[in-house]
């Protein structure tokens, strides 16, 4: 049974998918350079695809799930001799399974193959400590990019590097002087704010907090950064700003004026990712808005009034900001996305013509 998967995991590899998605009464399909793609197959059958899924996991994984309807784990599968790992979720829809397997590259992606700018990534890495943000709309890459940051730092030696992930995707590797521990949530650690909790006894240097998702992470993400360490993490928004916002809703009203001054003095960089289709192959472009904080920034964040930061962003070109409306048409006039892309990923439709 379990064979089944590997096999579509195996072809899903070879056409370099990033997702193999399998749906009770769907044939088994991957994303194939942002779109969907069946592959070939019969319409997965309920009972079929249950015993395919139960054989892949443990007994305590596959109980948990049975509880729980929802069940996040990574594992490893071997495509032409070489061992890939995958991000992997069991869900439950309308008493139907159905399962999604991220494709995570075997080794660390280089700058060139993603798109992210380099000197901004040794700009991020080598911030001395603060909350550093990357976010995006889930499969923006953001996963991606961190890893490549940080990898930067265990290259560069004399570094203790702590990561709390659910679930670890890509590993890092061991470097001279450097020493990487990674810790999965429900594996080696209840949560990520627990892992950042017992993180700090650790003497880290650089943490990597997979996704600030509450409260108590969030506020275990703000005591870390302004006691001198370097904290990278994720959230789920669409740009800088609303990532600032989102950070601060996460707390009740009445503490949300500490919060951001405390935000105000420990952010170093917020950077928005979003993939666009390519205009000449089959592949997706990377658009980037960076915000660092400078003093105007700083200001907006304390006093809440957000509504300025865009600004912000466009007259802080000087310090390597840059908003993703200008990034999209740097983009346009590499020829690199078409108008048509242009004008649906834009803020400032009117700006483009």
């Amino acid at each position: 049974m379990e064979n089944a998967i590997h096999s579509w995991l195996e072809q899903a590899s070879r056409l370099g998918a990033s997702d193999l998605h399998l749906v009770t009464g769907y044939a088994p399909y991957v994303r194939l350079h942002g779109k969907l793609s069946v592959l070939d197959g019969a319409n997965l059958e309920l009972e079929y695809l249950r015993e395919l899924m139960r054989e892949l996991c443990g007994p305590p994984q596959w109980n948990q799930f049975s509880l729980e309807k929802n069940l996040d784990f990574a594992m490893s599968h071997e495509t032409d001799g070489r061992c890939r790992r995958c991000r992997v979720n069991f869900f439950v829809n309308q008493n139907n399974y159905g399962a999604c397997f991220r494709l995570i590259p075997d080794s660390i992606p280089t700058f060139g193959w993603t798109g992210f700018p380099r000197d901004l990534a040794e700009n991020l890495a080598n911030q001395q400590n603060g909350l550093v943000l990357l976010t995006g709309m889930t499969g923006a890459g953001k996963t991606t990019s961190l890893a490549m940051i940080v990898n930067l730092r265990n290259e560069q030696g004399n570094c203790r590097v702590i990561t709390v992930e659910d679930p670890i995707e890509y590993v890092y590797p061991r470097r001279k002087n450097t020493i990487v521990s990674q810790r999965e949530v429900g594996n080696d650690v209840s949560s990520f704010a627990d892992g950042l909790r017992y993180g700090l006894r650790q003497d880290p240097d650089v943490v990597l907090v997979g996704e600030i998702r509450d409260r108590e992470t969030a506020q275990m993400a703000l005591s870390a950064a302004e006691t001198g360490h370097l904290v990278f993490s994720t959230l789920h928004t669409r740009d800088a700003k609303g990532a600032i916002s989102r950070f601060a809703d996460l707390f009740p009203q009445s503490s949300q004026p500490e919060v951001r001054a405390q935000l105000a003095m420990s952010l170093r960089a917020v950077v928005s990712q979003h993939l666009l289709p390519s205009a000449f192959e089959e592949k997706r472009e990377l658009a980037l808005e960076v915000l660092f904080n400078n003093n105007p920034i700083a200001s907006a964040i304390r006093t809440g009034k957000l509504e300025t930061i865009d600004t912000a962003i466009t007259t802080g070109r000087n310090e390597g900001m840059i908003s993703l409306d200008e990034s999209i048409r740097r983009m346009l006039s590499e020829g690199r996305i078409t108008r048509e892309v242009a004008l649906q990923h834009c803020s400032d439709r009117g700006s483009f013509y």
